[in-house]
């Protein structure tokens, strides 16, 4: 399986940090228009489901996981692993109580984002305390909304939530789902460059959700 560390990604996160202002300085996200979910446009988004391209975390599918799901058309899966030894890599690629495993990008699709799955041990709590803790280890998340949900026989809770930049003194849309398995918890998240980016990604978000299913 072809991966790299968190540290080759380092210019990747870099770019996203200076564009969610990751220091502690930065602002809540109370700006003008933040909203959880992004209204009426997120709501429209989040209720389509992207064309299949492919399935990721089964063996050859670029990462495996503790979960198999569908990823959209052109998304590329590349496992990322997390150096223990690592100041960078646990700066960069943990948070709160799980650690990066793999990216999905969506550049091949036209599209400035990635969905990142994060897992955790045996110890990480349902899928509610898991996704508090990750939300909560950014400084810069506001605005949470949860729901839970039924896929299969798998209950799955997600989160809607806005991340202020105080560079670019905005507040952008990030969206998160958590789900148990006998291994500890997985996370799936959905960045994006902007409200924008993240609500024309949402459909391969969705498809993820709907496909998940025990690896």
């Amino acid at each position: 399986m072809v991966g790299r560390t968190v540290r080759g990604l380092v210019p990747v996160l870099l770019v996203a940090g200076a564009l969610t202002g990751c220091s502690p300085e930065s602002g809540d996200g109370t700006g003008p228009g933040a909203k959880p979910g992004g209204g009426t446009a997120a709501k429209s988004a989040a209720g389509k489901t992207a064309a299949k391209g492919g399935t990721v975390g089964g063996a050859g599918s670029g990462c495996e996981l503790r979960v198999t799901f569908d990823m959209a058309k052109r998304w590329n899966a590349q496992a990322v692993a997390v150096e223990s030894d690592s100041p960078v890599d646990a700066a960069l690629g943990t948070q709160g109580p799980v650690s990066m495993v793999c990216e999905i990008d969506a550049k091949p699709a036209g599209h400035i984002g990635f969905l990142r799955v994060w897992q955790g041990d045996g110890k990480g709590g349902t899928p509610r305390q898991v996704l508090e803790d990750f939300v909560a280890a950014d400084e810069n998340a506001s605005r949470t909304a949860y729901t839970r949900s039924t896929v299969g026989k798998l209950s799955v809770t997600e989160v809607a939530y806005t991340v202020h930049s105080k560079i670019m003194e905005e507040s952008r849309e990030a969206r998160a789902f958590a789900v148990a398995t006998p291994d500890g918890p997985v996370v799936v998240h959905l960045g994006g460059l902007d409200s924008q980016e993240h609500r024309a990604m949402l459909p391969a978000f969705e498809l993820a959700k709907r496909s998940l299913r025990l690896g």
